[in-house]
């Protein structure tokens, strides 16, 4: 099986509201879907979406790469083509390389009659525990909450920062007192505070319902993070900020319990699989989240976090975020995502803009 075609699609699609957390306003979700086509009459699907904020490239740098790649793949077979993604000078681009390994590793399970997950991880599991992205814990309403624990979520998403920080945890007092008792709060505080912020915020957070706190330090240095969560009983947890430690010290001596994967700075799937074995083996516990993705890429990570089959509940319910979507993004129900028993990743576009 050999690549004959490398085609990118453009995509813009706007968002049905402001993504929480935003410094600045933000109207719309931009990247590119690629299609490999083979010479036995397979397509195969991989999202470029980079998330500089998050340790991507530009959209500038993702174009010019995704261009290159397209030129080099077709005539390549498939097991040439992830050999070449697997070469570090693709790491710089690593929005890029996603798209290409996940294209590359769909045209794969494709031929091997298995879902994607299953060519990860053979005892995967293809039904996801994911939890709701709620929104801010300012403006978030009883509305929306009621309307999530309807859905089934048992782990909500807020998120925190630069607001007024008393107000806040009055706003997190008052949810907290009206969720049943199965529910748990992820908060993500995007690196607002400080040490000694940080410091007085979780100790206000005792008592409440809370199953991890994300991204707490303004200056996230591994001494004043370890010294944070030997203070909780839940989860410190890094995503943004992952990149800037040494991985060697990291995973020798692990400031956190937790870490949030992106396929876009992580580079695809298998190095993202990797870095979550690696974790695992260093008593930290990973989770996979989008960065409120087109349905092509929040299908991967749901792959992802399939292949781990680690019992957390993932970030991958955040197509509702979207206006509008570039194919079918997997179904939800009661807090479960399932996916596809197709071969492949079971993506099929239906729309660009």
């Amino acid at each position: 099986m050999r690549i004959a075609a490398a085609v990118p699609l453009g995509y813009a699609l706007p968002l049905a509201r402001q993504a929480p957390g935003k410094l600045s306003p933000q109207t719309e979700r931009r990247g590119w879907l690629l299609r490999l086509d083979t010479d036995d009459g397979r397509s195969g699907f991989g999202e470029c979406a980079p998330l500089p904020s998050h340790g991507s490239e530009s959209h500038a740098a993702a174009a010019a790469a995704l261009q290159q790649w397209c030129a080099r793949l077709p005539g390549l077979s498939v097991d040439d083509a992830l050999a070449a993604v697997d070469a570090p000078d693709s790491s710089t681009t690593p929005a890029a390389s996603a798209a290409v390994d996940c294209a590359l590793l769909d045209l794969a399970a494709q031929a091997s009659g298995q879902p994607l997950y299953r060519l990860l991880a053979p005892a995967g599991n293809g039904r996801v525990a994911v939890n709701a992205l709620a929104g801010d814990a300012l403006t978030t309403t009883p509305a929306r909450i009621g309307e999530l624990l309807d859905a089934g979520f048992t782990v909500l998403k807020l998120k925190l920062g630069h607001d007024d920080i008393a107000a806040q945890l009055a706003a997190l007092r008052r949810l907290a007192d009206a969720l049943p008792r199965q529910i748990r709060l992820r908060l993500d505080a995007n690196r607002a505070w400080t040490a000694d912020e940080a410091a007085r915020i979780v100790a206000a957070l005792a008592g409440l319902p809370v199953e991890s706190l994300e991204e707490p330090l303004r200056t996230p240095h591994a001494a004043t993070l370890a010294a944070l969560q030997r203070e909780l009983p839940f989860a410190v947890a890094l995503d943004e900020s992952g990149s800037q430690h040494d991985r060697e010290s990291f995973f020798a001596a692990p400031p956190v319990r937790r870490l949030v994967l992106k396929l876009a700075p992580q580079g695809g799937l298998r190095r993202a699989l990797a870095t979550a074995r690696r974790a695992q083996a260093a008593g930290i516990e990973c989770v996979v989240t989008t960065g409120i993705d087109s349905a092509c890429a929040t299908l991967a990570a749901a792959h992802l976090a399939a292949a781990l089959d680690n019992g957390l509940a993932h970030g991958l319910a955040t197509s509702e975020w979207l206006a509008a979507d570039t194919g079918a993004p997997p179904i939800i129900r009661k807090g479960l995502l399932e996916l596809p028993e197709t071969p492949g990743l079971g993506f099929q576009p239906t729309a660009t803009r």
